[in-house]
């Protein structure tokens, strides 16, 4: 069966699915809205966390990442992965006993100020429209090249599903729907790579192959391959690095606290039924996530040796342009690969010196990677629903937030405190509308600086958010007027040193090369030094101010130890 075909059909199944659910589990209260009842079980929770925590940008981009960076690479790794462990040690159970909503709710109410819930719910909008738009945008990539639509109408179509699942059943709709989605991305990640695996190295475990001997009979590891593929390539060698130690130490942390403070994943925490059962599912996530993490280095790796093959030849002379492999002409209609015939001999070549004739966007690599390897047509079609899943799944869990922060945090607790529960509900259903409609936009119309307000995004979180939580669990005297401080100063030093070298809104002020960096810092990882200065001016702010009242610190106290709420079951406590 022709692959469009099946993938229609594949894709199609999916998106009834999804529908099929959220009809289901629609939300006919707050309760259900924000946090699905606070009854999801800790197995099923585990599954939504992963597939909200795995975005397109894990899915698609992560291994792509590795592929080209090689070691580099793998702070993505660490830093992800070590802020998930993060958050479900040092935050997850302490935000689950204080039975908040949201991020902004529990600054608000732990620091005893409207300002520092504003300051949140400003973190937490633009935080969720970065990374929505980029998840839309991912939509839009795939849909346009697995089902030949444009892909505006690919976004619009992501909008709709969205739209309904989202709008209707909140946090019951998306919870349940992600849960489908995770079984649909791991199982559409996890094949390819075990059909590649199997196919280069003989094993069925990709995460031995990785570093296992060829199956060609040749007796050579394949890392040592590409080592020596990438060396004769003009390429650095793809197990060692060129970043320096302090900048891998900073961008992994900055990675690690942005992460570990980024509000979509934090409310997942809040729809379980028991302070016992947040520690459960947070395992149970772990789990589900490190299948798909560490099996991301091996597809890196299957996925760049057969690139250079495939573009290069068995000689690495370069193949002629008119026996070139179907997956670059399927991908240059996508303009995510391109090729410049630089010494007019109408051979392709893949490097990384002036020889280069090859320009190949490194998201392509893990949705490409099918096509490449020439696996069978339902293979193709199955990891199009993944990335559609992944990036669906994300996109579901950041328009709640966006939702919440407006009706919940700002209008209820805020502006508006007397709008019954009803209105509560209309006015997040709306809010949530708006912000499809806003993140479709944004991926229809992605702005140029879309690529660095990532980074933008990550040093946010790190800066603002993540100490503000772990000081407001952990010292309980901290007050408003020190957590106040942290984040503003944290918040405009990380966004005053990416707008000097990313050029946010404007050309970049200094060249974005190491001799140029604090402390040779790049502003991928500046966030950590923003988090610190965040701690030393809150530390600093307190010591000349009053500490906080004693109820607040006597609240502090309690929710240090989750364990007394072990065999609570009610759920959080309705919006008041």
């Amino acid at each position: 069966m022709d692959v469009q075909i099946l993938t229609f059909i594949i894709v199609g199944l999916t998106f009834a699915l999804y529908i099929g659910i959220a009809i289901w589990a629609r939300a006919a209260s707050t309760q259900d809205f924000y946090v699905a009842g606070g009854h999801v079980p800790p197995l099923a929770n585990g599954m939504a966390t992963a597939a909200d925590w795995m975005s397109a940008a894990s899915f698609i981009s992560m291994a792509g990442l590795i592929s080209f960076s090689g070691y580099d690479g793998s702070v993505y790794l660490m830093g992800w992965t070590g802020g998930y462990v993060l958050l479900a040690l040092c935050l997850a159970p302490y935000l689950r006993k204080f039975g908040k909503f949201t991020v902004p709710d529990f600054i608000g109410d732990r620091y005893y100020s409207q300002t520092a819930r504003t300051v949140a719910v400003i973190c937490a909008i633009f935080v969720s429209f970065t990374y929505v738009a980029g998840q839309m945008r991912g939509v839009g990539v795939v849909f346009s090249r697995f089902l030949e639509v444009d892909i505006t109408w690919g976004i619009i179509i992501g909008m709709g599903i969205v739209f309904f699942y989202a709008v209707l059943g909140g946090m019951k709709g998306i919870t349940y729907t992600q849960v489908a989605q995770y079984c649909v991305l791991i199982f559409a990640f996890m094949v390819p790579a075990i059909f590649l695996s199997i196919m280069m190295t003989g094993s069925p475990i990709p995460q031995v192959g990785m570093g296992s001997t060829l199956a060609d009979g040749s007796g050579q590891f394949l890392l040592d391959k590409l080592d020596g593929l990438s060396t004769e390539l003009g390429f650095n060698a793809y197990t060692e690095g060129k970043k320096s130690t302090i900048d891998m130490f900073f961008i992994t942390a900055a990675l690690m606290v942005g992460t570990a403070g980024l509000p979509h994943v934090i409310v997942r925490f809040f729809t379980v039924p028991k302070v016992r059962d947040a520690r459960k599912s947070a395992g149970w996530a772990l789990i589900f996530i490190a299948i798909l993490y560490t099996t991301a280095p091996a597809v890196a790796v299957f996925a760049r040796v057969n690139m250079v093959d495939t573009i290069n030849g068995p000689e690495a002379q370069g193949v002629a342009a008119a026996e070139a492999p179907e997956w670059v002409s399927n991908w240059e209609t996508t303009g995510l690969v391109s090729w410049e015939d630089k010494n007019n001999d109408g051979r392709m070549f893949y490097s990384g010196d002036e020889r280069n004739e090859m320009t190949i966007d490194r998201d392509i690599m893990v949705l490409a990677t099918p096509e490449i390897a020439q696996l069978p047509g339902w293979v193709i079609a199955l990891i199009a629903a993944g990335g559609v899943a992944a990036a669906l799944s994300t996109a579901a869990g950041l328009l709640l937030v966006i939702s919440t922060s407006i009706s919940h945090d700002l209008l209820k607790r805020n502006l508006m405190p007397n709008i019954t529960e009803k209105q509560e509900l209309l006015f997040a259903r709306i809010a949530a509308a708006v912000a499809v409609t806003v993140a479709g936009y944004l991926g229809i119309n992605p702005p140029g600086f879309v690529a660095e307000v990532v980074a933008f995004a990550f040093g946010l979180a790190a800066s603002s958010f993540f100490p503000a939580i772990i000081m407001g669990i952990f010292f309980k005297s901290m007050n408003r007027e020190g957590a106040i401080a942290g984040m503003v100063t944290g918040i405009l030093f990380t966004a005053t040193y990416i707008v000097v070298f990313k050029g946010i809104f404007m050309e970049p002020l200094l060249p974005n090369t190491p001799e140029y960096w604090l402390l040779g810092i790049s502003p991928e990882g500046i966030g950590t030094l923003g988090m610190l200065i965040n701690v030393a001016v809150a530390l600093t702010v307190w010591s000349f101010t009053k500490p906080a009242p004693a109820e607040v610190q006597a609240m502090v106290e309690s929710i240090r130890y989750p364990e007394q709420l072990a065999d609570t079951t009610e759920p959080p406590p309705a919006a008041h």
